[in-house]
């Protein structure tokens, strides 16, 4: 029966886009992070990214992490400044307590900005983060 199936809540995983400074380039970078502020591991993780807007749309991307030991961050991948101007989505799964998890991150379109950077604990950059 459907009642009887439990659908897992996916909490304290987040995706954010951090501003970091890059020493070969002499340049800004916009990076992809996925951070587990969880109080356990969590295992097989992967990440499906994507942009969209309208007719527009990026190649979809596809990183398996693997393991991500509790309270700690992976970097998932570069996000070129002409993307950030589409939504971008960060489609994570993951299994954590013998079950599957699954969340949907979204970057709206032009929310990412040095004007939304807020500090973000656990990566030690600032960031935006995904609702």
């Amino acid at each position: 029966m459907k009642k009887d199936i439990e659908i897992p809540v996916a909490k304290d995983v987040h995706v954010v886009i951090a501003q970091e400074w890059n020493k070969e380039f002499l340049a800004k970078d916009w990076n992809a992070y996925i951070i587990n502020n969880r109080k356990d591991t969590i295992e097989m993780v992967l990440v499906v990214s994507k942009g969209y807007l309208g007719d527009k749309k990026t190649s979809t991307m596809r990183h398996g992490i693997g393991t991500l030991a509790a309270k700690s961050f992976a970097k998932i991948e570069l996000v070129q400044e002409d993307v950030l101007a589409l939504n971008n989505e960060f489609f994570v799964t993951f299994f954590a307590e013998n079950k599957l998890y699954e969340r949907r991150f979204v970057f709206p379109e032009h929310t990412v900005t040095e004007k939304n950077l807020k500090p973000i604990p656990v990566l030690n950059l600032d960031g935006v983060t995904a609702k």
